[in-house]
């Protein structure tokens, strides 16, 4: 059995999906956004770090200048701030056809810089999308296709848990509650109101390890989120190498997440879900980036996770 068959019957086994079940826009249609994309060919790309980083998601700090490729195209999360390790590798085997170089993701220092957490805490690397073509709209059906190369267990931090995640940075609008003030016959309350609402839906890649019981060592897909912002499980990864993962936005502001083993194109086979995450419609998608996470004691590597040629479509 392939391992692609492997997938697919897990995703089915696991309830994600019926067994024929429609595609509804399968990553990579439309028209590629190149000036969006990278492919990491150049033997010069090269990132500037800046360091010390941000850590605004732990301590409100952001530490400008935040860190970015010599391309541009890609930069610090001001939230929490780069991966330790950010570099221009030469594409291992079974990649893209043709592909000599791509970008390999760590970190080590992964919480408040000089302070130890000993505690999980992420980095991201953030795509320039908006700086570079800017915001897109659902209602042009954007979608976002990435290779991710994922080395031999024995290679992986050695803790079970989340490792690595693909996601992207979503806008919708909710209603703002009426406030309340005053006391007694003073009370008073305001009127209801709308605001914007960020949301980051994607992959997680979650390791269990044979060490802490399992039957074997093995990777999961996890994907972010169900209509209560549930992490829904996906294909089981028994056999690491490279992979495809795509996620795509209809202009009802669903989410669609596809993936299979290997680099080929996805096809409408490949859809493991469909969802409204958090049941949020999405208006439109900002950007998408990379987040890695770790445990950040001063001496645990992340896993080293390579991607190749992130690319962005859209219909319209």
């Amino acid at each position: 059995m392939s391992l692609r068959t492997l997938a697919c019957s897990a995703a089915i086994l696991l309830g994600l999906v019926p067994a024929l079940a429609d595609a509804q826009l399968v990553p990579g249609t439309g028209t590629l956004l190149s000036n969006a994309c990278d492919d990491f060919e150049d033997e010069n790309w090269n990132f500037t770090y800046n360091l010390p980083k941000a850590s605004s998601n732990i301590d409100k700090t952001v530490r400008h200048p935040a860190g970015f490729s010599a391309n541009y195209k890609w930069h610090e999360s001001t939230y929490r701030g780069t991966p330790d390790f950010v570099k221009r590798v030469e594409t291992p085997a079974g990649g893209i056809a043709g592909s000599k170089g791509a970008l390999a993701i760590q970190t080590l220092n992964s919480g408040i810089p000089g302070q130890l957490s000993g505690k999980f805490q992420q980095d991201d690397l953030i795509a320039g999308v908006a700086q570079t073509i800017g915001y897109l709209p659902v209602n042009r059906s954007p979608s976002f296709v990435v290779r991710v190369y994922m080395p031999p267990f024995e290679q992986w931090e050695k803790r079970t848990g989340s490792q690595f995640g693909f996601r992207t940075d979503c806008q919708t609008t909710i209603n703002n509650p009426a406030a309340s003030s005053g006391f007694g016959r003073l009370r008073r309350n305001s009127t209801p109101s709308r605001k914007l609402e960020n949301y980051w839906p994607g992959f997680f890649v979650q390791f269990n390890r044979k060490a802490d019981g399992y039957q074997e060592d093995h990777a999961i897909l996890l994907l972010r989120s169900g209509s209560r912002g549930e992490d829904v499980p996906g294909p089981k990864i028994t056999q690491p190498g490279w992979w495809t993962l795509g996620m795509s936005f209809t202009p009802d502001g669903q989410v669609h997440y596809y993936a299979h083993p290997g680099v080929e194109d996805l096809k409408a086979s490949d859809h493991l879900y469909s969802s409204f995450p958090y049941s949020y419609r999405c208006e439109q998608v900002n950007t998408f980036f990379f987040n890695i996470v770790n445990m950040d004691d001063g001496k645990t590597w992340s896993t080293r996770f390579i991607v190749d040629d992130p690319k962005i479509y859209s219909v319209r």
